[in-house]
């Protein structure tokens, strides 16, 4: 071992030093086990014990569900096995280490296109990062997620240079792309924008000038690999349900559910920041909903904000979403986009995209929702502007990073860079058509910011 590989790997170990003792700081004091962590721990735990793939509401027999994919359910089934049902700690334990993983896999990436200091660079952003550091400490979808994409990604690559064929590489993004879909459902747009970008590449090897199915095969292999385990979810949604659902309900709820249509889309007329997010679009249907947690833009009129309250004050008497309310808030809803339709359409999802990437990302801390206000806990707000500030240096360096990338020319790398890109522009595309603003939802650009931000850092090795 030269000097030179010694010194890089006392970097490299000093990186995940570091970045093991973040995680460790998160899950110690910033676990979060509520919310969709207990949804998913039910349907594990009723899977193990039962037999069915259900969750056990009030008064405790399980009903079978189809409003999460199995993917995550089948991570916490290994890990309770192992360490016993329910252990969220141990779980969380093991995501340190998965999350890491990525962190390996994000840095390999880099080095692999723009040389080795790019690599250290990454693996010490990337490390450090926590904004994607802390859900480590949250028992959900989004470790194993990133590090899908991250393996999917570098899996292309070695694809590449490996020759394209049906190799090991071909196996290993496959697989990536198969779990990404298997955790969440948006997580197709991995397939979306690698598979095609697999077609680029066979097409472009020099004796497949003319395109044969030969050539594809690996690419129909892969694409196969991704819908297949979908079948079996698919063929179990119909026999217990008789649905096709190959994938989970935008809107989360079981067939036969009331779904809330009229209330989903009065909240799109105004909504644009995440403490509307917690106070509102999840009180809904089971808390109480004040006129003072709305902002002033929810109200065109005085006339309206007289509706609406009327409509809130019927409702806060039950907690309970109704045919007749979310009649009320559609015929509310129709009147404020009648009024305005360019704000609807275009303002506000712009501006709940824009709250999205640039906003703290504070939510899995304990920082108040309405951070901004500095007289009222001056801490938190000193707090809340650094990670806003951290993350818009994660932004701008990926847009350094990619635009130099570009300069220099893509080179063999143009279908990876594409792939790359795509996926960035269909998540946004996507998160325009969202009703809440919840920045976890762009925590998947990270893995490409820190690629492409490592860019500048690139030497001549």
């Amino acid at each position: 071992m030269t000097g030179r590989q010694l010194k890089t790997g006392t970097y490299a170990a000093l990186a995940l030093a570091a970045g093991l003792a973040l995680r460790l700081w998160f899950v110690a004091h910033q676990a979060r086990i509520s919310g969709d962590t207990l949804l998913y721990g039910n349907i594990a735990r009723n899977w193990i014990q039962h037999g069915v793939y259900s969750f056990t509401p009030p008064p405790g027999v399980p009903v079978p569900t189809l409003i999460r994919l199995p993917g995550y359910p089948l991570f916490l089934v290994a890990c309770f096995r192992i360490f016993g049902v329910e252990h969220y700690t141990e779980v969380m334990y093991v995501q340190c280490m998965i999350d890491l993983g990525t962190c390996v896999l994000i840095a390999a990436l880099a080095g692999r296109l723009f040389g080795r200091r790019a690599a250290l660079a990454a693996l010490w952003l990337s490390v450090l990062c926590p904004f994607t550091a802390m859900y480590a400490a949250a028992p959900l979808t989004e470790v194993l997620t990133l590090f899908c994409i991250a393996l999917g990604f570098y899996g292309l690559e070695r694809w590449r240079s490996a020759g394209l064929g049906l190799n090991r590489w071909l196996w290993v993004t496959a697989a990536a792309m198969a779990y990404a879909v298997l955790l969440r459902p948006e997580q197709g747009m991995l397939a979306a924008t690698m598979i095609p970008a697999m077609l680029w590449m066979v097409w472009r090897v020099p004796e497949a000038q003319r395109f044969q199915w030969r050539t594809a095969l690996p690419v129909v292999v892969a694409a196969l690999c991704v819908v297949l385990p979908l079948a079996p979810w698919t063929v179990r949604n119909w026999r217990t349900f008789h649905v096709i659902q190959p994938l989970a309900p935008r809107y989360a709820t079981d067939p036969g559910e009331f779904v809330s249509l009229g209330f989903q889309r009065w909240y799109r007329t105004w909504a644009i920041d995440f403490a509307s997010t917690e106070e509102v679009y999840w009180n809904y249907d089971n808390a109480p909903v004040e006129i003072g947690d709305l902002p002033s833009r929810a109200f065109d009129s005085s006339d309206q904000y007289a509706q609406t309250e009327a409509i809130l004050r019927a409702y806060n008497k039950t907690e309970n979403a109704t045919p007749s309310l979310d009649a009320r808030f559609e015929a509310l809803a129709e009147q404020r986009i009648h009024d305005d339709p360019l704000r609807y359409y275009v303002a506000l999802p712009i501006a709940r995209l824009l709250n999205m990437l640039f906003r703290p990302r504070a939510e899995m801390l304990e920082v108040p929702l309405e951070w901004w206000r500095i007289r009222e806990h001056p801490r938190t707000t000193f707090l809340a502007a650094g990670l806003a500030a951290l993350n818009l240096v994660y932004l701008v360096l990926g847009g350094m990073g990619l635009w130099r990338w570009r300069r220099s020319g893509w080179g063999p790398h143009a279908a990876l860079a594409g792939a790359m890109i795509g996926f960035a522009v269909l998540r946004c595309a996507l998160l325009l058509t969202l009703d809440n603003s919840e920045p976890r939802y762009t925590l998947e650009f990270f893995p490409l910011l820190i690629v492409w931000g490592s860019s500048v850092f690139r030497s001549g090795d």
